[in-house]
């Protein structure tokens, strides 16, 4: 094959006595190596792993029990597949165990037209008159060439592909029968849609990937759409993968990666790797960008807050104020705060301001006393409801399916030994054998209950701190400097924007919807309106100009929430004419793209802006 295709490395081999890292390298360089296009398998790689990349199959030996076919077809016919996927099976022609399967490879495709690819999900659970497929081969091997033989194992077949048992199967094998009611759905849905409007995948994993990867020397080049290709990854990278991974392993080159799910396998481009929290990649990166920077967060920084127009600065561990009120922050807040400017004081200039006075080394012990007594224990029940529920539905699958192993090879040892008693020894299998299964079967099932039983037992570490960030309010640098605050944040306009959000929420209750204020909780949005009896939410960003003003000043955290959740997220505009009139205008899909790396905010032209908003609805 190798010779055929013209490179040795156009084909990776998966068997038995491969080490897990040379398997798991075989897999991704399958998957993501554009120079690999055969992978050459035995049943090392039949269930387990996914071969999405493929989508044509060939089984060069078909396995005596349809489980087997169930679990190979599965490699690459799985969810999210985009491609037409085909499934050769060479049969023996002209032999008995050949007319067998090929009557039930008949039997399977009239199946499949039925009822869909979900008849390989139950394929596994077909019973030929409670016998399994080895033995009816077996007979055909050794009486098909009686014909009374051949017409009874042609009915077995047919009756177990009947459409109302494979319609039963399917029912069973049904994750979820649980019934929950119209209110617990909508509160599931509204916190899904909250989860996915401040969700860091894809936009600022994206611009911190890519920024960090060249840091350190790699090579990636944009190809189709929010698409990239790698032609370098750099040793370091792979070697620090090495050290801290335990999955797939770091590939010296991508073909493509992307970090959104739906850009992972568009129609007729190449698969690509998904690289999001956990890929070794993104994890390598991460690291080895910590390892060489960690001493910059210790040292911490200098951050100012454009839109605080006060002159209280305050401390960014958990955030803490001049009152020593502390409070836990969500979703990267200082995305939108700016560094100094070189014209602007320096930090020893601002640290001795009388404002700053309260900031010594007692602010460390407040903020990880915070998160001891509030943070942690909320991020602990979090984490403990969802991962409990799971184990003890683990649990429940464990001990089904190994108790009814432990049954079959205990009553299989009772029926072997009283063939041996009767002096009808089984030449491939004695009772010893068979209860050696049992009792290993028993000690599997101890071991991982025991494992199970840890699992449960979560137990919070106390936190640590990496570093903190001293927030200076743009008007302590007004003070200090004794220019005027930027127009953007004076008081007058923040009473502006006040009666903007009013305005807005007030059209929100007249179209039906419920409008809450989050604007105190600085979330990348104003205004969260819920759909009554949906538990769909949308998501406003209001902006209040007088009809004069020439632009509007959009937050990097805002413009990436508007990316997060495009159909949901409204620009609102209430553009003032006079202290007593205004207009409102809602602008939806207001952002095209994410600002480049180092941006906080962006000015954009506020008589283009209208041009584009229509009437609320």
């Amino acid at each position: 094959m190798k010779t055929l295709l013209g490179r040795d490395e156009s084909v990776v081999v998966i068997h038995g006595s491969l080490g897990r890292e040379e398997r798991l390298k075989a897999q991704e360089s399958f998957r993501f190596d554009p120079t690999v296009q055969v992978l050459l398998a035995t049943d090392a790689a039949g269930e387990g792993i996914n071969l999405q990349r493929a989508h044509l199959m060939v089984n060069y030996d078909l396995p005596w029990n349809p489980n087997r076919i169930e679990q190979r077809f599965g490699r690459i016919h799985r969810i999210g597949q985009t491609e037409v996927c085909h499934l050769w099976n060479l049969v023996a022609d002209e032999t008995r165990e050949g007319d067998v399967y090929r009557r039930l490879l008949e039997k399977l495709e009239q199946a499949r037209q039925s009822l869909g690819g979900q008849v390989f999900d139950v394929l596994g659970k077909l019973q030929f008159e409670g016998r399994p497929l080895r033995e009816l081969l077996i007979e055909a091997i050794r009486y098909g060439d009686l014909p009374e033989v051949r017409a009874r194992l042609t009915t077995v077949v047919d009756k177990a592909f009947d459409r109302k048992q494979l319609q039963d199967l399917l029912e069973d094998h049904a994750l979820v029968h649980e019934v929950m009611d119209a209110s617990r759905v909508f509160r599931i849905r509204e916190e899904m849609e909250r989860a996915e409007a401040r969700r860091l995948q894809p936009h600022y994993i994206e611009s911190f990937f890519v920024e960090a990867f060249q840091r350190l020397g790699g090579t990636i080049k944009p190809r189709e759409p929010r698409r990239y290709e790698i032609t370098h990854v750099p040793a370091a990278v792979r070697n620090r993968d090495r050290l801290i991974g335990f999955g797939e392993p770091v590939l010296p080159r991508y073909e493509r990666i992307a970090f959104d799910k739906s850009q992972i396998a568009p129609p007729s481009v190449p698969l690509a790797a998904f690289v999001c929290p956990g890929h070794p990649l993104l994890d390598a990166v991460i690291d080895l960008t910590l390892e060489r920077q960690r001493d910059l967060l210790k040292r911490g920084t200098v951050l100012v807050d454009v839109r605080d127009a006060g002159t209280q600065p305050r401390v960014l561990y958990v955030e803490i104020d001049q009152a020593g009120n502390a409070r836990a922050l969500h979703y990267a807040p200082y995305l939108d705060y700016r560094p100094l400017e070189s014209i602007e004081p320096s930090v020893e200039t601002i640290l001795d301001r009388p404002e700053c006075e309260w900031i010594d080394r007692g602010l460390e012990q407040k903020a990880q006393t915070h998160a001891v007594a509030s943070v942690v224990p909320e991020h602990l029940k979090e984490i403990r409801d969802a991962r409990v529920e799971l184990l003890a539905k683990t649990e429940a699958a464990v001990k089904d399916r190994l108790t009814k192993e432990i049954t079959y090879w205990d009553h299989r040892a009772e029926e072997l030994k009283h063939q041996e008693q009767a002096g009808k020894p089984n030449a491939r299998l004695n009772s010893d054998e068979a209860r050696k299964r049992a009792d290993l079967l028993q000690s599997r099932l101890q071991k991982r209950l025991e494992e199970l039983k840890l699992e449960a037992q979560i137990s919070p570490l106390p936190p640590v701190i990496t570093g903190g960030v001293l927030v200076v309010p743009i008007g302590l640098i007004a003070a200090i400097t004794g220019r005027p605050a930027e127009p953007a944040i004076r008081a007058d306009n923040l009473v502006v924007a006040a009666k903007a959000r009013d305005a807005v929420m007030e059209i929100e209750r007249g179209l039906g919807f419920d409008p809450i204020d989050r604007e105190l909780e600085k979330l990348g949005y104003d205004i969260e309106s819920r759909v009554p009896g949906t538990g769909k939410l949308r998501f406003i960003e209001v902006k209040g100009r007088s009809a004069e003003a020439d632009t509007i000043t959009v937050t990097r955290n805002e413009i990436l929430y508007s990316l997060n959740k495009p159909d949901d997220f409204i620009l609102a505009m209430v553009e003032f004419k006079d202290s007593d009139n205004h207009r409102v205008h809602y602008l939806r899909l207001p952002f095209r793209r994410e600002p480049d790396f180092g941006v906080t905010s962006v000015n954009y032209d506020f008589a283009g802006l209208l041009a584009r908003a229509g009437e609320p609805s």
